[in-house]
């Protein structure tokens, strides 16, 4: 299998370039810029790529890399910072401070015909973002793109498969970023595009084989689309070695807690121990309103619980979790881990404590590839697609304290609004639709009789991963029809608002 090595100079769009290289059918990987060339080397990397990053190349701090690995007959793109470091650390090449720094859409005018830039029109959009740029290629380079404002936006080696881009090609903005990263991976690397979510599959099976061998694997269900797809990989790998515990903490959606028993149960036959630890979690939350309080609170209780029903199950030597590639990367980032990191799967302190080893089945995957995973392994298409869910349950989408009967309203509420989503076939198009009970109440009418209600806040936003979003303009009757019906039937809610506001500035979840 032919393998992309990226390396990271702490640019946003890094996961990016991977996810567009797995596009293509191309495993890729991210590592830090300063892992050794013996581990480049050991890796075995079909082709190369240096991210863009926020460093400048003129700094005594600025991340640099072995000019060795230059020497690896391996094909290099080096993208933004990338050029640059190439210009920086090849013989004639030279970096200066722009006089002012370059944001935006640019033009790009092909200077010559070349493998990187086959098939690109002579004059097409590309996005820069750079403080730097390059007045001097190195020796042996030639110049193949320009812009007005970047004499060097484009350039490759005479002799060698090395080649800097100024502009980012991963990024929509782009116009023929694809093609850029297509010519690159297939004319210039001649990858073969052969790897597929049915490849991955057999090999994780096989890996989870040899990995457990015949021992116990527990497994934590969160009711969510990654704990649902690893467990049911482990269980096709090992049966009925593997045994999950399901636990419901009060804050889970309208009916999940029979849904999810339903389906681990009937539908896919996997051993299954259900806790109803509700009234438990929901006594710890008592007059709390602080969101990362709440987060605390859930996570740790969840830990408790989770160890007193492991206990119970004899021979356990592995724990399975749902750990996803953008959580890899973030712990190995030459950055460092997030300040704060969100209790999201609320099983960070399990391996530790319990004295079990970790099973990770989708560590190498991006969401997206993960629903794909689903799919292979006939995971049902309307649960495969279910929209994501936090950790903490409802309990940060009602700000304030929470309470069961705040719960039972909010249930109620979103049930109607993602049904009514569905009905309409606007569930799919949106990345992510949820409700949230406000602190808030006004004063309304119904019947001839004053109210003195809830307000209740809808949240609809499109997006690829998350990280950037925007909010999705549903249409002004299906708005109507939505808040008609929660006023109408959800006691304790008199006021409906929409939720306007992209990411950034604000998040996804309001807490």
């Amino acid at each position: 299998m032919d393998k992309v090595l990226i390396l990271d100079f702490g640019s946003q769009y890094t996961q990016l370039i991977a996810r567009r290289v797995r596009e293509f059918n191309v495993y890729s990987e991210i590592r830090p810029y300063n892992i050794s060339l013996e581990e480049i080397k050991n890796f075995a990397p079909q082709a190369i790529v240096l991210s863009g990053g926020p460093s400048s190349v003129l700094t005594e701090s600025a991340p640099l890399i072995d000019k060795e690995i230059f020497s690896l007959a391996v094909p290099i793109l080096g993208i933004c910072y990338g050029l640059q470091l190439i210009s920086y650390l090849l013989d004639g090449g030279r970096v200066s401070p722009a006089e002012k720094r370059e944001y935006g859409r640019a033009e790009l005018k092909v200077l010559t015909e070349h493998d990187l830039l086959h098939d690109v029109k002579s004059s097409t959009t590309v996005w820069m973002s750079h403080g730097d740029h390059v007045n001097a290629i190195p020796h042996d380079f030639i110049k193949i793109g320009s812009t007005d404002n970047t004499e060097f936006c484009a350039i490759a080696h005479q002799k060698n498969p090395i080649f800097g881009i100024q502009f980012h090609p991963e990024v929509v903005h782009t116009e023929q970023g694809s093609q850029v990263l297509h010519n690159f991976l297939f004319r210039i690397a001649k990858c073969q595009g052969d790897w597929s979510m049915a490849s991955f599959k057999e090999q994780a099976i096989k890996k989870i084989k040899e990995q457990v061998g015949k021992s116990k694997v527990i497994c934590g269900l969160s009711g969510g689309v990654d704990s649902t797809v690893a467990a049911v990989l482990i269980h096709e790998a090992i049966g009925d070695q593997l045994e999950c515990i399901f636990i419901n903490n009060g804050v889970l959606r309208l009916n999940e807690a029979q849904q999810v028993q339903g389906a681990f149960r009937e539908h896919y036959r996997i051993k299954l121990h259900y806790q109803d630890a509700s009234t438990r979690f929901l006594k710890k939350l008592e007059g709390v309103s602080d969101p990362e309080k709440k987060r605390k609170i859930i996570g740790n209780e969840f830990i408790y619980v989770f160890e007193e029903l492991a206990k119970k199950i004899q021979g356990v030597e592995f724990l399975a979790q749902g750990t996803l590639y953008p959580d890899v990367i973030e712990s190995v980032s030459f950055k460092g881990p997030s300040v704060l990191i969100k209790s999201h799967h609320n099983v960070g302190g399990l391996p530790e404590k319990m004295g079990l080893k970790l099973v990770e089945p989708l560590r190498e995957l991006f969401k997206d590839e993960v629903r794909e995973l689903g799919r292979e392994l006939g995971i049902p298409k309307d649960f495969i697609g279910r929209h994501p869910f936090p950790g903490p349950g409802l309990a940060i989408r009602i700000l304030g304290e929470v309470t069961a009967d705040r719960v039972e309203v909010l249930q109620k509420a979103d049930d109607i609004m993602i049904s009514e989503l569905k009905s309409a076939n606007f569930y799919d198009p949106i990345w992510q639709a949820f409700c949230v009970l406000l602190p808030v109440k006004t004063v309304g009418v119904m019947g001839d009789e004053r109210t003195y209600e809830n307000v209740l806040a809808l949240r609809c936003v499109s997006s690829v991963d998350g990280m950037t979003a925007d909010w999705f303009p549903l249409p002004a009757d299906l708005l109507s029809r939505i808040s008609s019906r929660i006023i109408n039937e959800v006691k304790g809610i008199n006021r409906v608002v929409y939720d306007v506001t992209s990411k950034p500035p604000g998040t996804i979840e309001w807490e």
